[in-house]
C-alpha cells in the first residue's frame, strides 16, 4: 500500500483506517521490515519542538498514526477526515495477530507488578502468544545496552515499549541499531490499562472525543501539562490551515 500522509506542524501523519494500519504493520512484521510506529499527539509535537533529536525520530518514523482527538481535529481543520487510531487499541490488535501467526513479542515498561500482570493477562487471553522478553521500565540509561543485548538475544518480531514519550521513542531508536528488522511501537500507559490499574474512558466520552477530559479527571496532575500544550497547539494548527488554504487558492 502506497503511503499517504499529511503534515501537522511539520510532522507527517499517516492517513489510513484502523484496519489499513493493522494490515500495513502486519505486512512489515511478516517481511522483517524494521519499522517504528509513532502514536502521535499534540504533547509529543510540543516536546519535539524543544528537542531536536526527538523531532528527527518523529520525522523519520515509518508509520505515524493519529492517537489523539487533537491530531484528528488538526486534520479536520485542514479538510481531512481521518479517524483517530488509539495506540492502546492497535497495539493490542497486533498482539492478537502475532499470537495467531506465532510471532514472538517483547514487552518493556511500567512497574514490575504491572508488567507481570500484563504478561499473565495476555498469555491467558491469547493462548498461543509467545512473549520472548519482558521487563519493567525502571532502568537507567547506563543499563540500556545490557537490556538491548538481552532483547536482541530474545529476537522478538514485535516490540512494545511503555516508557512514556519521548523516552520510549528514544529508547526504540537505540534498540533499532541491534534489532533493525523488528517492528516497534511506543505505547505510553497502555500496560496500566491492560493490567487494570487504570481504566479507559466510558463510551460516552469516546463518542464525543472527550477521553482527555476523563483522563484529566482521573489524573488531575495532567491539567498543567494539557492546558499548557493544547491552546498553543490549536492556535498553530489554525494558522497553518489558513496558510494552506491561501496557498491552495494562489495555486502554490
Amino acid at each position: 500500500m502506497e503511503r499517504k500522509t499529511h503534515k501537522v506542524l511539520g510532522y507527517n501523519v499517516d492517513l489510513l483506517t484502523f484496519d489499513e494500519a493493522v494490515e500495513v504493520i502486519i505486512d512489515k512484521i511478516k517481511n522483517n521490515e524494521g519499522t517504528q510506529i509513532v502514536t502521535i499527539n499534540p504533547e509529543m509535537i510540543e516536546t519535539a519542538e524543544q528537542n531536536a533529536e526527538f523531532s528527527e525520530v518523529l520525522k523519520n518514523a515509518e508509520l505515524v498514526v493519529p492517537d489523539s482527538s487533537g491530531i484528528e481535529l488538526a486534520l479536520r481543520l485542514k479538510g481531512i477526515k481521518q479517524e483517530r487510531i488509539p495506540g492502546v487499541d492497535i497495539s493490542k490488535k497486533l498482539i492478537e495477530i502475532c499470537a495467531e501467526l506465532n510471532y514472538p513479542i517483547a514487552l518493556i515498561g511500567s512497574k514490575e507488578e504491572v508488567i507481570n500482570a500484563v504478561r499473565e493477562k495476555l498469555k491467558s487471553e491469547f493462548n498461543k502468544l509467545e512473549i520472548s522478553y519482558y521487563r519493567n521500565g525502571y532502568f537507567s540509561i547506563e543499563e540500556d545496552d545490557e537490556i538491548i543485548k538481552e532483547l536482541a538475544n530474545a529476537n522478538p518480531k514485535y516490540i512494545l515499549i511503555a516508557l512514556g514519550a519521548p523516552k520510549q521513542e528514544m529508547f526504540i531508536k537505540k534498540c533499532r541499531e541491534k534489532l533493525p528488522d523488528s517492528v516497534y511501537i511506543g505505547v505510553g500507559g497502555s500496560f496500566d490499562v491492560w493490567a487494570g490499574t487504570v481504566s479507559r474512558a466510558p463510551e460516552l466520552y469516546k463518542t464525543f472525543r472527550c477521553e482527555w477530559i476523563y483522563r484529566t479527571l482521573k489524573q488531575p496532575q495532567r491539567i498543567k501539562r494539557i492546558y499548557k500544550t493544547l491552546p498553543m497547539f490549536l492556535f498553530k494548527v489554525i494558522i497553518e490551515a489558513v496558510k494552506e488554504k491561501i496557498n491552495l487558492c494562489k495555486g502554490i
